[in-house]
Order: C-alpha cells, then structure tokens, then sequence
C-alpha cells in the first residue's frame, strides 16, 4: 500500500508527523509489516527523535544551523537565496527516508520517539512525502 501526502511548513523546525503516519498504518490494517517514509524534496529531511521535550528540537535545530550556517561566502549555489544551499547540506547530513516496523497494527516507537519532518528552508512549503507499508 502506498500513501502520499503533504505537509504544510512555516519556515525552518521539526514538525512532528507521527499521528499522520500512524493513521496510514491503521488504514492498512495491517498487524505486521514494514511502514517507509520518503520525502520528496532536497531541502527537508526525516528524523525520530524524542517527542516529550520540545528543547530537543530546539537543540537540535540550532546545533545544525551552527554547524551548516546560512551566507558560507564558500557557496555557489546561491540563485535561490541564503538558505538554499545550507538546507541541501544539511538534507544530506541527516535522512531522507525512514523504516518502522509494524507490531499489532502500530508502528513501534519507543515511549518517547516521534516521527518527525525537519525543514530546512525559511519559506513556507508544501513538501510531500510517499508512505509504503508492506507486510
């Protein structure tokens, strides 16, 4: 089974997507399986990270940005403003495609992990992403 669907940002952060994909799963109705999530895009990535504390994603974000900071004079790829190239960057530093598998009908997080899609541009943008569930 695949599902496609788009997720609507507001510049750059972690926007958790875990309901949205476990509501693919029970769709499925599937007990057992595999769930993959791709994203579609160059400049936004995928992550399971903690869902409890919102400072880790605040961490998280600023550690990356001090790491691929906007205006490196080093850049050349600079015809879509500031934060194009570093969003590339930091898209191949991180994942673009995540597997969870499925147990009892639920993907199998653990009891503070979420799914979540990480923007990396400042504009808002619809990305879309390709949900396969296979049992």
């Amino acid at each position: 089974m695949i599902r496609q669907l788009t997720i609507a940002t507001r510049g750059q952060g972690l926007y958790e997507i875990t309901r949205e994909i476990s509501a693919c799963v029970h769709e499925a109705s599937w007990q057992e399986g595999l769930c993959t999530v791709f994203v579609k895009h160059t400049s936004a990535s995928l992550l399971i990270q903690e869902n409890a504390d919102p400072s880790v994603r605040r961490d998280l974000a600023a550690w990356l940005a001090r790491l691929v900071p906007e205006g490196d004079p080093l850049y050349t790829h600079t015809s879509e403003g500031p934060d194009d190239m570093p969003s590339h960057i930091k898209s191949a530093l991180t994942a673009t495609s995540l597997a969870i598998p499925v147990v009892d009908g639920h993907l199998t997080l653990g009891t503070w992990q979420g799914i979540f899609l990480w923007e990396h541009r400042n504009g808002h943008h619809g990305r879309h992403l390709v949900i396969h569930l296979a049992p």
